[in-house]
C-alpha cells in the first residue's frame, strides 16, 4: 500500500531486521522521506537518532528495548508490523511512446509499486530511481541485430523474482501487446502461477504519426489503418492484401526493410506518388519528419541518414502533415516547421 502523506525532505529512521524492513523503506522513500535504515538494536546510537524526525519500530524492532531506550524523548516514535511474507506478482506496464508525460496514471502507480523493473531500450521514461525508489532496475533492452537478453531469459528473471515475493514491473516502450511480446510474458507468469496485470501503453504506431500531425484515419481520407512489423520485409501477397484495403499502413520497426518494402507495395499496384513518411525519434528533441512519396521515401531517408527507431507511414493522410507545419504554437505564438528532406 502506498504511503499517500507527502513526507517530502523528512528524515525518518527505520529499524528493524534486514528482511522485514523492505517493503516499509520503500513506501516511506515514495511518500518522499529521506530514510535512513538501521538493522541491530546496538545500532540506534545517540547520533543516529538526532538525524530523525520520525522514527519507525518495523516487526520485531518494537521488542528492541535499547532501541526504545535511545529514542526517548528525540522524536515521534511509531510501529508497524513487518507483515505476512508476500506473494509476488507480474505487471507488464507499457511506457509509451517517450517522456514521463505520456505514462498513464496506472502505469506511474505500478512504477512506484515495484520492487523489481525490468526495462526495455524504448521505455525512455525518464528517471526510474525516481519513480520506482528503492526498486533494483534490470536493463533487458533489446537493440537491432543485438539481444543482449534473450527473450527467455528476461522470462525466467520476472518469474524468478516474482516467485521469491516480489512485484516485477515489465516496463516495455508503447504497448505491451504491440510488438511488445507481452503475450509470452504473460503466458510465462501464468504457467509459474503467478498474479500477473497488464497496463496499456500509448503506442508508437499511432502516437508518433500523430506528433507529427499524420493522423492514421482522416474522414473522406482513410477509415481503416494497419499496422505492421517490418523486422521482415512484405511478401507479394501481404502487399497485395494492404494495397487492396486502399487505407493507411504504419510499418513499426521497418527502417532497415524500408526498400523492400515500398518496392513490394509498389509492385502490388500501389501508385508510386502515393505519399509517404518517416518520423524518426518520435516524442524526443530530435523528432523530425522526413516526407515523399512511396517511390521516393527510401532515397530521401538514405540523403537525411535517418535511422531507428522510426516510424512509417504510407497512405494519403500523409499529406496532412502540411497542415500541421502552418499550425501556430500556442505558447511561443510562433509557426512550427517540420523538418522535410
Amino acid at each position: 500500500m502506498l504511503i499517500e502523506t507527502d513526507l517530502t525532505g523528512l528524515p525518518v529512521l527505520l529499524i528493524g531486521p534486514a528482511g522485514a524492513i523492505g517493503a516499509a523503506e520503500r513506501r516511506y522513500r515514495r511518500a518522499g522521506a529521506v530514510v535512513d535504515v538501521v538493522d541491530a538494536p546496538d545500532a540506534v546510537t545517540p547520533e543516529v537518532c538526532a538525524r530523525a524526525a520520525l522514527a519507525v519500530l518495523v516487526g520485531p524492532a518494537s521488542t528492541w528495548h535499547e532501541a526504545r531506550t535511545a529514542l526517548t524523548g528525540r522524536c515521534p516514535v511509531v510501529t508497524e508490523p513487518s507483515g505476512e511474507p508476500r506473494r509476488g506478482r507480474v505487471v507488464l506496464v507499457g511506457a509509451g511512446p517517450g517522456g514521463l508525460e505520456l505514462l498513464t496514471v496506472a502505469a506511474v502507480r505500478a512504477l512506484a509499486e515495484a520492487d523489481v523493473v525490468l526495462t526495455d531500450r524504448l521505455a525512455a521514461v525518464g528517471d526510474l530511481a525516481a519513480l520506482a525508489p528503492g526498486a533494483e532496475v534490470v536493463d533487458v533492452g533489446k537493440r537491432p541485430g543485438h539481444h543482449a537478453v534473450p527473450q527467455p531469459q528476461i522470462q525466467r528473471l520476472l518469474v524468478e523474482r516474482a516467485l521469491a515475493g516480489l512485484t516485477v514491473v515489465r516496463l516495455k516502450g508503447g504497448d505491451p501487446y504491440v510488438f511488445g511480446r507481452g503475450g509470452e510474458e504473460v503466458a510465462a507468469a501464468v504457467e509459474a502461477g503467478l498474479p500477473v496485470t497488464v497496463v496499456p501503453g500509448i503506442s508508437s504506431a499511432v502516437a508518433v504519426p500523430g506528433s507529427a500531425g499524420i493522423p492514421v484515419t482522416h474522414r473522406d481520407v482513410s477509415h481503416v489503418f494497419t499496422v505492421v512489423s517490418g523486422h521482415v520485409p512484405l511478401d507479394a501477397r501481404q502487399a497485395a492484401a494492404l494495397v487492396a484495403l486502399e487505407g493507411t499502413l504504419v510499418v513499426l520497426m521497418g527502417m532497415h526493410n524500408l526498400v523492400p518494402i515500398t518496392t513490394e507495395l509498389v509492385r502490388a499496384g500501389l501508385p508510386g506518388d502515393t505519399a509517404a513518411a518517416v518520423v524518426e525519434r518520435g516524442f524526443t528533441p530530435d523528432q523530425r519528419s522526413i516526407v515523399g512519396t512511396v517511390s521516393t521515401l527510401p532515397d530521401l531517408v538514405s540523403r537525411a541518414g535517418a535511422a531507428s527507431p522510426s516510424v512509417i507511414v504510407v497512405g494519403d493522410v500523409v499529406e496532412q502533415s502540411a497542415v500541421w507545419t502552418r499550425r501556430v504554437d500556442g505558447v511561443a505564438g510562433r509557426t512550427e516547421r517540420m523538418v522535410v528532406a
